[in-house]
């Protein structure tokens, strides 16, 4: 279960940006501080293929890039989902064309994978809040169900199986890849 920190008071985002980071992470939605369970074998094998699909298909032409474990700051919130895909044109890049070290903003794209120890409703939560916030599209990758729950815009998130295929970011449209796919990963 994704454990709260216990505080009698709220702390603003501001007092928990100025904490020190945590392994693994913590998590700030609206006053609460969350921390993330350490990810499994599967949870990393998942994480890094995903990473690695994407980026072998966006990143040669600059369309968008895959990050695991990448801290998000927009409105009253700071999390840390499994993967952020962000399009090149929201890549923050410094004046001597390196990427910056800080994210504030949206995600365009992120994906969860939910890990036994979690609670679903509280990672489905985040991921509202990303999409309400103005994330293009999200994942819940649910490993035990072998099944995907996709997000897109304001839409019901739909639960999908087998050779569905699953949304991806726009830049991305050309791309097909089905629920069944990205469970075959675990298949090394």
């Amino acid at each position: 279960m994704v454990a709260e920190r216990a505080s009698a008071q709220r702390l603003s985002l501001q007092e928990f940006l100025a904490l020190p980071e945590t392994k693994p992470a913590s998590e700030y939605l609206y006053g609460q501080v969350m921390v993330k369970p350490m990810p499994q074998f599967q949870h990393s094998v998942l994480q890094s293929e995903i990473c690695a699909q994407i980026n072998q298909r966006a990143r040669p032409a600059k369309l968008a890039y895959a990050f695991p474990e990448l801290r998000c700051n927009f409105g009253d919130v700071s999390i840390v989902p499994d993967i952020v895909v962000l399009r090149w044109s929201n890549i923050p890049f410094q004046p001597d064309g390196a990427i910056a070290d800080t994210v504030t903003g949206v995600p365009d794209w992120l994906i969860e994978i939910l890990s036994p120890a979690q609670s679903p409703l509280q990672v489905m939560n985040k991921i509202g809040v990303a999409m309400t916030s103005g994330a293009q599209v999200g994942w819940l990758v649910l490993p035990e169900r072998q099944a995907v729950l996709t997000y897109t815009g304001d839409d019901i998130p739909e639960l999908k199986r087998g050779d569905e295929a699953l949304p991806v970011l726009d830049v991305l449209a050309d791309w097909r890849i089905t629920a069944q796919a990205v469970f075959e990963f675990l298949l090394l």
